[in-house]
């Protein structure tokens, strides 16, 4: 029987410290690349967001979520984000205090587009009409005019 249990965070990004290390990552990747610090042709003429870093519970894999502006050549992006990830690591490491420097996933950010997916839905007639309909049958709208 192991004497170290992992408790499983309820946090939805991982633990507290995760969560922290994430967000410095993410800072020294937006720096690093906002500098135009990464010499590469595909990488050029290219404003590239990065949302959210997501890190492993040994903090040794940091999952990086890019959007290029216009969320235009992602594929190239982040083709040319893996053929730098060498450089990228060393870049974090030197920013970001850590025992180990992480290794580098990058991954396209895709919120953006499943939000503008639910927006859509919720702006379609359908949904309207059953949207207007909840209001006007909320028991919890009846309750308050009892009382």
């Amino acid at each position: 029987m192991p004497r170290h249990h992992q408790k499983k965070s309820s946090a939805p990004g991982g633990s507290q410290r995760q969560l922290r290390v994430g967000e410095q990552v993410r800072h020294a990747m937006a720096e690093i690349l906002a500098q135009g610090n990464v010499h590469d042709d595909d990488l050029e003429g290219h404003i590239i967001t990065v949302p959210e870093v997501r890190m492993s519970p040994d903090l040794k894999l940091a999952t990086v979520y890019v959007m290029p502006l216009g969320g235009r050549d992602t594929e190239i992006i982040i083709a040319a984000l893996e053929r730098n990830k060498k450089f990228l690591r060393g870049e974090v490491a030197r920013r970001v205090n850590l025992k180990f420097a992480p290794d580098l996933r990058f991954r396209v950010d895709e919120r953006f587009d499943e939000a503008e997916r639910i927006e859509k839905l919720l702006r379609t007639p359908a949904v309207q009409k059953d949207l207007e309909q909840g209001l006007e049958q909320d028991p919890d709208s009846d309750r308050e005019e009892e009382q």
